[in-house]
């Protein structure tokens, strides 16, 4: 399983961004997939998560929604509204052994891709 992060990069407080997932190696509507952050000197928290029978769960408050397009085997994280507390290097999971209740973190991680927000 591959998964590869892009979208993230720099915007004023208020801004937005769409972070993307590709996904190869499996299928993103198969499993458990999610959207995960880490601020500096913090834990890894779930941002949001999607089963395949699409029920979405959130972790933080914000503006975020998670969605997935299943014929370009792609995850999305549309942020709206940022906060300076939202900097984080944002990453994709994958959790293909979970298909009904999604877990509040992930077994399979990418690379990350980094928001940061200021004021």
């Amino acid at each position: 399983v591959q998964l590869v992060e892009s979208g993230g990069g720099s915007v004023q407080a208020g801004g937005s961004l769409r972070l993307s997932c590709s996904v190869s190696g499996h299928t993103v509507s198969s499993s458990c997939m999610g959207w995960f952050r880490q601020a500096p000197g913090k834990g890894r928290e779930k941002v949001a998560t999607i089963n395949p029978d699409g029920i979405r769960r959130y972790g933080v408050i914000g503006e975020f929604t998670i969605s997935r397009d299943n014929a370009k085997n792609t995850l999305y994280l549309r942020m709206r509204d940022l906060e300076p507390e939202d900097t984080a290097m944002y990453y994709c999971g994958a959790d293909p052994g979970r298909t009904t209740v999604c877990a509040d973190y992930a077994p399979i991680y990418g690379q990350g891709t980094q928001v940061t927000v200021s004021t």
